[in-house]
């Protein structure tokens, strides 16, 4: 009973709650990396009045947010169980006979590709340093009270390369290893393994991926769960132990060598699609002639006139600059003299001039609060002119060297006579 409410189950979870079969696409899942699904929208006016009538909740899918543990992704969930249990139910009582074995082998396989393509997505996105980058510009000026749990992690593991690596790398080996039938139970432990410790992140630093990571490591525990008996006997009774092999898909021989290499075909299908994926993302972030702000970097205010008068820097100064911050092409952050950093839009014209518009989708068109012309010197020095708020204001501003800051100088140590926290 239990495998059959495992099929109905799973397989409505991959069809509906998330694209657990978009890496098998390989080559063609660039397309589809930020597509929700085809079936999900549609499961709306179910969620909707599950969650008002029987929770109480308002689930509605929001399709702007990545997020997989929406109030209406929890509810959809909610009702695959009840949609299972019953399903379960009804197979039960019109085939009380035990399971096919040729189902059980099939469906393994069904649960073995997704889980295998899966891991390796995942893995290359932390192989590749684009699931987790390391902090921008901006995100250096930033206490470290004033950062969520979830960006403590993210910032965290961006902040070490080989260890990001090692994550996505323990990942790819655990999918690499599930799509070759003798070397299955491995993979599958290693899964476990693997998404035990990304569950336990998720949860502990509130990370909205707690749906996803559960399924996939109840994924590896249903692909381990019959080999239970002989694992015990290897590990902890130190026993022999028959192979741990695959059900069969087939009664012919001949049909099940085949079978193997297809599925070994379909694993390299998939990581070419993923591993090229995450190259071209790679290349694309990381590559010198990235796009970049004209005035790319940290930029610390030395002088700051309003009207042509000196405005000192005063920490209750609320229209005073601290710092402005370039990156990304059409973005900027500014540093109140509080030290609260303020998000904003920003659109270069002709003649160095940009315009600075407030970061609010919800606003519509806005008018920029700032248009300001750019100066400078060398590159150390830059001076802007311009509209702020409707008055005239010439801003001074020094460079500040992003490379000196400690998370990027520090590196790495084999000698350290006195530990270095700060």
């Amino acid at each position: 009973m239990m495998f059959r409410f495992c099929v109905v189950y799973f397989g409505l979870y991959c069809l509906l709650v998330t694209p657990m079969w978009f890496p098998v696409l390989g080559l063609l899942n660039r397309w589809t990396r930020h597509y929700t699904g085809p079936w999900l929208p549609l499961t709306d006016p179910v969620t909707g009045w599950v969650g008002s009538t029987v929770f109480g909740v308002d689930a509605v899918l929001r399709r702007d947010s990545g997020a997989g543990d929406q109030m209406a992704v929890w509810v959809l969930v909610f009702c695959l169980f009840v949609v299972a249990m019953v399903a379960t139910s009804i197979w039960t009582f019109f085939e009380r006979a035990g399971s096919s074995p040729r189902l059980l082998a099939w469906f393994t396989l069904f649960v073995r590709v997704l889980l295998a393509g899966q891991m390796v997505s995942f893995g290359f996105a932390k192989v590749f340093l684009y699931q987790m980058p390391g902090p921008a510009l901006a995100q250096l000026l930033r206490p470290y009270g004033e950062l969520s749990p979830a960006s403590v992690l993210w910032l965290q593991v961006g902040s070490s390369h080989p260890y990001e690596m090692t994550l996505g790398a323990v990942e790819v080996v655990a999918g690499l290893l599930l799509f070759v039938p003798r070397t299955a139970v491995l993979g599958a432990a290693l899964s476990l393994a693997s998404m035990a410790q990304v569950l336990l992140l998720n949860l502990t630093f509130d990370i909205p991926e707690k749906l996803l990571a559960g399924h996939l490591l109840l994924f590896s525990v249903f692909l381990l769960a019959p080999y239970l008996r002989r694992l015990i006997d290897v590990f902890v009774r130190q026993r022999a132990c028959a192979p741990l092999t695959q059900p069969a898909l087939f009664a012919d021989d001949r049909r099940n060598r085949v079978a193997v290499w297809l599925q070994v075909a379909l694993g390299i299908w998939i990581v070419v699609g993923s591993g090229f994926d995450g190259w071209t993302v790679w290349q694309r972030q990381n590559d010198a002639d990235r796009p970049k702000s004209e005035l790319y970097g940290i930029w610390e205010v030395r002088e700051f006139s309003v009207d042509g008068h000196p405005i000192p820097p005063l920490t209750t100064d609320p229209n005073r600059w601290q710092r402005i911050v370039f990156d990304a092409p059409e973005a900027a952050t500014y540093q109140r003299m509080n030290g609260e950093l303020v998000p904003a839009r920003a659109e270069f014209g002709p003649d160095a001039r940009f315009d600075l518009t407030t970061i609010d989708e919800k606003a519509g068109q806005q008018t920029p609060f700032a248009t300001l012309a750019a100066d400078r010197s060398d590159r150390d020095h830059l001076v802007l002119r311009g509209q702020l708020h409707d008055r005239p204001v010439v801003i001074t501003l020094d460079r500040v060297d992003h490379d000196a800051f400690t998370l990027r100088s520090r590196g790495f140590h084999w000698v350290q006579d006195y530990p270095y926290f700060r």
